[in-house]
């Protein structure tokens, strides 16, 4: 008799109930080990971070490329158990190699940030992987820092707070599930969505917009008069995405509230061509520190990734079958990418 995994073996439980991902398809807690990330994979980051620098000064635009911190790199104390060394974290290691790189004007410590500011009201949810509003404002302030745009400081007075119950990624992996109460991130803003792909109008015409990742490609306008009025094009994850969901705050709601222009593309990888149509004057790569374990495939076109996504997502609902299991994942996938059900951690 084959034995079912326990998904719960993915997560360690911190002090205070802390969640933590430490397994899955992306080894993350081998990541702070020896030789964790191996340094031809570090160094492979560095000339591909130099190469979009360089591509977007090309096109006249100014490259970030940002690392969402686990929750491991911020709060180590919290999993004073656990054998692990936070200062092999891959995003650290990373910065180093960028030293005296051409690539180092790119990089947007956001794990120094974090961590300089653990002591403070929490960054994430316990039983999620995402951060609180606390910890996306944190990220939107420092990354428009190196940018050198002022965020907006009327944002808090806008905020809808109320708490909510709420089992996030990590506490819906135990049974019965973990949960905690949580504020809502949404806040009033003049930025509205004016394009959406197929494959985003699609999953959210069945009712599962949130099951809308790689692929996804939404833009969206803010006429306020407030508004930067250059052109932010972001290429990330499920820390940026198309939408936020109560109460896990995302960075794309933040920036279409700063920018006259925002565009988010689901993918770790760029798309050129559509930079070379669009024109930006900012191009943000975001993603998960523990997907630094993959690099990225080179020429993606986000129109490919979202049609093999809709075979995956959406050929299930069409014949009734699993759609869990039809077609492989897209070639963008990092090893911890969201399977096409939902956002649960790998």
């Amino acid at each position: 008799m084959t034995s079912v995994p326990d998904p719960a073996a993915d997560v360690y439980e911190g002090r205070d109930g802390w969640l933590f991902l430490i397994r899955g398809t992306n080894r993350v807690l081998e990541q702070y080990g020896r030789p964790g990330v191996s340094r031809r994979t570090l160094w492979r980051w560095r000339r591909l971070i130099e190469s979009r620098v360089r591509r977007c000064a090309g096109l006249g635009a100014t490259y970030l490329h940002a690392l969402a911190p686990e929750k491991l790199t911020v709060y180590s104390e919290r999993a004073e158990d656990l054998a692990f060394d936070p200062a092999r974290a891959p995003a650290l290691r990373l910065a180093r190699w960028l030293t005296a790189s051409p690539g180092a004007r790119a990089w947007v410590d956001l794990a120094g940030a974090f961590r300089a500011a653990r002591d403070g009201p929490p960054l994430y949810l316990r039983t999620d992987t995402h951060w609180t509003f606390e910890g996306c404002s944190l990220a939107y302030r420092t990354i428009l820092s190196r940018m050198g745009v002022p965020p907006r400081d009327d944002v808090e007075a806008r905020r809808q707070r109320t708490a909510l119950p709420f089992s996030g990624d990590l506490g819906r992996k135990f049974t019965p599930h973990r949960t905690e109460l949580a504020e809502g991130t949404a806040f009033a803003s003049a930025a509205r969505r004016i394009h959406a792909n197929d494959l985003l109008l699609e999953m959210e015409a069945l009712g599962r917009g949130g099951d809308a990742h790689l692929g996804s490609h939404a833009v969206f306008c803010n006429d306020d008069p407030l508004a930067d009025p250059r052109r932010l094009v972001i290429f990330g994850d499920s820390y940026a995405q198309h939408t936020a969901h109560s109460p896990l705050a995302t960075l794309t709601a933040l920036f279409a509230d700063r920018f006259r222009e925002v565009h988010f593309l689901w993918s770790t990888g760029i798309d050129w061509r559509y930079l070379e149509r669009v024109r930006p004057d900012f191009v943000l790569g975001e993603m998960a520190e523990r997907f630094v374990i993959d690099l990225p495939p080179q020429n993606i076109r986000i129109e490919r990734l979202a049609e093999l996504a809709r075979e995956r997502k959406l050929m299930g609902t069409i014949t009734g079958a699993d759609w869990r299991s039809p077609a492989p994942p897209p070639p963008d996938a990092p090893a911890s990418a969201p399977e096409a059900a939902g956002a649960a951690p790998r």
